[in-house]
């Protein structure tokens, strides 16, 4: 099975993408984590995407379509792979069709994880994570139960991402948007675009989910 995450970045792509390959034994595809793995690897693509990314340039859909073709055959055909963060555009969406069906594969499903600009954006700013250990916590829904010490290491420095504020959320959220756009269409016409409430408990969206995919 091969299926497309949708969502701007916070609303829980990351988590569910992770539950389905600990479920089901699917590979995710992150195409920037694959970027910065061929490139530490030295990998032909990799050496291409660098002499690119060097010149302050955008990497071209060649070369990320060339990666997703090598992890593709790299996973071997019994392994479902879920795409996140590709394609973001109608030609990606394009190039997919002919990278899957080179391999025998298709797109099973696209799940969209639909959520509240202004939820999001508190869901987003008040993230913290102790700065020994990482572990997540946040303004409202989950503080360390002593004040300024972590229920894991009892450490007592926690630090937040200089990105994580209501106007970076904000142009992301605009981002996603733009560039989602044109490829949901696509999808939709052929049936395969399903949407999950991405502010539900994160078990309720595990459960959204398994239900859309089926045994």
């Amino acid at each position: 099975m091969n299926i497309i995450l949708l969502g701007p970045p916070g609303a829980g792509k990351g988590t569910q993408a992770q539950r389905l390959v600990d479920r089901r034994g699917m590979r995710q595809l992150s195409t920037g984590d694959m970027l910065r793995a061929a490139v530490k690897a030295g990998t032909p693509i990799g050496l291409q995407a660098k002499e690119v990314m060097d010149r302050g340039e955008f990497v071209s859909d060649a070369i990320v379509s060339g990666l997703i073709g090598e992890e593709l055959d790299m996973m071997g055909p019994q392994t479902g792979a879920i795409f996140d963060g590709y394609p973001r555009t109608a030609a990606q969406a394009e190039s997919l069709d002919v990278i899957l069906a080179e391999r025998g594969r298709k797109l099973d499903h696209v799940i969209e994880l639909d959520v509240n600009e202004d939820a999001l954006v508190e869901r987003i700013t008040g993230r913290f994570t102790c700065a020994t250990c990482g572990k997540g916590y946040h303004d409202t829904f989950e503080r360390p139960h002593v004040e300024g010490t972590c229920d894991k290491c009892g450490g007592h420095e926690f630090k937040r991402r200089p990105d994580d504020n209501a106007e970076t959320v904000r142009t992301r959220m605009a981002e996603y948007r733009a560039k989602t756009a044109p490829i949901l269409p696509i999808y939709e016409a052929r049936g395969i675009v399903a949407k999950v409430d991405g502010m539900a408990d994160m078990d309720e969206v595990t459960a959204a989910i398994e239900g859309i995919l089926g045994a």
